[in-house]
């Protein structure tokens, strides 16, 4: 005969099994909850193809729509920069073929696109995360598959804010119909400038395992206030994977690749100086063809270029005509790409580098010398991550070579300045720190606001410009070099707004300056 279980009887005790059920429950009923939400969050992400983890890309700032458009043709005259060969298939990696770059630009107002906006991660994304890889030196099919996976969660369907393929605005036209921007004497009289000149020019170049991608919220922002940026995508090895598209051709994925898995023609190794030459040479041959291509735009062979793009986009370039500004071109460029960008000013200006101006953001401290054979106006902005880490750089430390360079060009009769961004890293002006701000906060040390620090590179970048086309000093750019050396102890959150002197003096709780031709 079965017993009957001893429940609810007066004076006795369940069983302890039993008397567990309750908090079992609760345990169980926590985790349903939480796995519910999980799975929530995943849905509505789906639904409404949005990342899993990192922010969106924020709208821009200035008073005009931003538009983009991806351009790919193929170069003047197909050559090789650089005679050294991939070990694994003698394939020559410094062959140029095409040049590759978006176009950020002031759009028209109610401009409507026909196309998706371009993702921030090109596709496949397999050609990027494979490229990643490789640079933290982990790269094998199984690294590959889940770096692609999870790079893929994190950003895969994340989208540039830029409207797509959209006609370039008339900005008399923007500013004489908006009681904003008419109303404000600054923007009226750069409106009337780009008018007479045309729309500044900046030839734009990435830095080491980066994209033309990776510093769209600058560009865009910039271009939000009547300027035109150019995002070059480099094909030196310096960029994770890049899709090379011809017409009535097979596209194909050039990887990113290092000085161990090149050699000279007679089998040689290279050594890290020759294959840094072999990479700035090969970028500043790029630099010289997206020169030729927006020159060939401003003569009025927009439709041509279009007819040559790859990419099927430029529809508008057409009536480009006259309307950019392409003797006085500005190059800038970050890391790796600021040492590019500086290498462009040798020997000019002239007419394949028509650089009146140079934006130095963060200039390498292993990418080879840094050229000081500079005639022209150049602004150095370091990170505080940059400015604080001591290196050495050739014997001696890398600031000193920098504000040599940049003291030399002041002395020469070329206004130049050098200051240092306080709470900001080496990531603080690409788009990462956007995207992942607590990550990249809590892995790089930066102190600043994201949205802040970003804005203050946009800010002195936008008086640097205002400066090359006015002579005017706004801004920061009218301090004095208070600042010989870094200053520790009078870093970010240091100087208080209010602090002192006047609201004007306020700029010093974001800058140091160390060279200044006041």
């Amino acid at each position: 005969m079965k017993q009957v279980p001893e429940v609810g009887i007066p004076g006795k005790l369940p069983p302890a099994d039993l008397r567990a059920l309750p908090t079992r429950r609760r345990g169980l009923a926590w985790r349903y909850v939480v796995c519910l939400l999980i799975a929530s969050y995943i849905v509505y992400c789906y639904t409404f193809s949005l990342p899993l983890f990192a922010h969106l890309l924020p709208q821009y700032s200035g008073p005009y729509p931003v538009g983009a458009v991806d351009v790919e043709i193929p170069v003047a005259s197909p050559r090789v920069i650089d005679t050294a060969r991939l070990k694994a298939s003698m394939e020559k990696p410094f062959e140029l073929e095409t040049v590759f770059f978006t176009i950020y630009y002031p759009a028209a107002q109610d401009a409507v696109s026909q196309k998706p906006k371009h993702y921030w991660i090109s596709k496949p994304i397999s050609a990027t995360a494979k490229g990643y890889a490789k640079f933290a030196h982990i790269s094998n099919f199984v690294v590959d598959r889940l770096l692609t996976g999870a790079v893929n969660a994190l950003v895969g369907e994340i989208r540039i804010p830029a409207h797509v393929d959209v006609p370039l605005a008339d900005l008399v036209d923007t500013v004489t119909k908006n009681s904003e921007t008419r109303s404000d004497i600054r923007e009226v009289k750069k409106v009337i400038q780009i008018a007479d000149d045309g729309h500044p020019v900046i030839i734009f170049s990435h830095g080491i395992s980066s994209s033309r991608t990776s510093y769209t919220h600058y560009a865009g922002e910039l271009a939000s206030r009547g300027y035109v940026v150019v995002a070059i995508e480099h094909r030196d090895g310096s960029c994770p994977g890049s899709v090379v598209m011809r017409n009535g051709k097979v596209d194909r994925i050039k990887s990113t690749f290092d000085v161990g898995e090149v050699e000279s023609e007679s089998g040689k190794d290279l050594t890290v100086p020759e294959f840094k030459r072999a990479q700035l040479d090969f970028r500043e041959a790029e630099i010289e063809e997206a020169v030729r291509v927006l020159k060939l735009i401003n003569e009025g062979q927009g439709d041509a270029v279009f007819k040559q793009n790859a990419r099927g986009e430029g529809e508008d370039l057409g009536n480009w005509k006259g309307r950019l500004n392409t003797n006085d071109m500005i190059v800038a460029g970050h890391s790796y790409g600021a040492t590019g960008a500086m290498q462009a000013l040798r020997g000019g200006p002239s007419a394949k580098r028509p650089f009146n101006g140079a934006i130095v953001l963060d200039p390498g401290k292993q990418s080879g010398h840094l050229n000081d054979d500079i005639r022209v106006p150049v602004l150095v902005v370091h990170s505080n991550s940059w400015s604080s880490s001591v290196s050495l750089f050739y014997g001696r430390p890398h600031f000193d070579s920098v504000r040599e360079i940049v003291e030399n060009n002041v002395l020469r009769g070329m206004p130049s300045w050098f200051a240092t961004s306080l709470g900001t890293s080496h990531p603080s002006v690409t788009d990462a720190p956007l995207l992942e701000p607590l990550l990249l906060s809590w892995t790089t040390g930066a102190k600043i606001n994201v949205y802040e620090g970003l804005r203050q590179y946009v800010h002195i970048s936008e008086d640097f410009l205002w400066f090359l086309g006015t002579g005017e000093k706004r801004g920061l750019l009218r301090e004095k070099a208070e600042f010989p050396e870094y200053d520790q102890g009078r870093g970010f959150g240091v100087w208080k707004p209010g602090q002192g002197g006047t609201d004007a003096d306020d700029w010093r709780q974001y800058w140091q300056v160390h060279v200044s031709p006041n």
